[in-house]
């Protein structure tokens, strides 16, 4: 259903929005089912990992990708100054995993995957779980303030694995349902 302003009325003054509009635009946004991923970073002092589903290639020639990061938080605060991350495109049966990773106020990424087993990506040094459809290291290119989010452009260095099947972790309106 469309909403219409009363005749006479006018459209609401520049920059403001109504309060049903911005839930309802959150409702829109949350309507797009999109693949969820875990991004990465070793900093020097610890690992970080935070679950993303605002990840997409950009570009096949060179090969870069794009995630978007909520600027205010810390592993935005670490993408803005480390280069190399891994980005781990999870399959279905790891929603348990994408879970912890979502969690605020959660520990280092060592202890997130404790019994998940993993290896360090060779070229980011960044911890790479086992078990995802797909695994990609990748170095910072460009970082962009895009409102409330950092967007962080990247090259594709390495692809330590590509599983040769399996079904995508989908998040669609807030949860993580199954395909079919």
């Amino acid at each position: 259903m469309t909403e219409r302003l009363a005749p006479g009325t006018g459209a609401p003054p520049p920059g403001t929005v109504p309060g049903d509009q911005i839930a309802r635009r959150g409702e829109a946004l949350a309507s797009f089912a999109t693949g969820v991923t875990l991004v990465m970073v070793a900093d020097g002092r610890d690992d970080i990992g935070t679950t993303v589903s605002a990840f997409c290639p950009v570009s096949w020639s060179p090969p870069l990708v794009l995630v978007s990061l909520i600027a205010d938080s810390y592993p935005a605060e670490v993408l803005g100054r480390a280069d190399r991350f891994a980005v781990t495109m999870l399959g279905a049966g790891q929603r348990a995993l994408a879970g912890r990773f979502a969690v605020a106020g959660r520990p280092g990424a060592r202890v997130m995957l404790e019994g998940t087993p993993h290896a360090r990506g060779q070229a980011s040094g960044a911890l790479i779980p086992d078990g995802g459809l797909a695994a990609l290291e990748c170095e910072v290119t460009q970082r962009l303030l895009a409102g409330d989010h950092l967007l962080v452009i990247a090259s594709v260095l390495t692809v330590p694995y590509v599983a040769g099947s399996g079904e995508p972790l989908i998040r669609f309106a807030g949860r993580y349902p199954a395909l079919g």
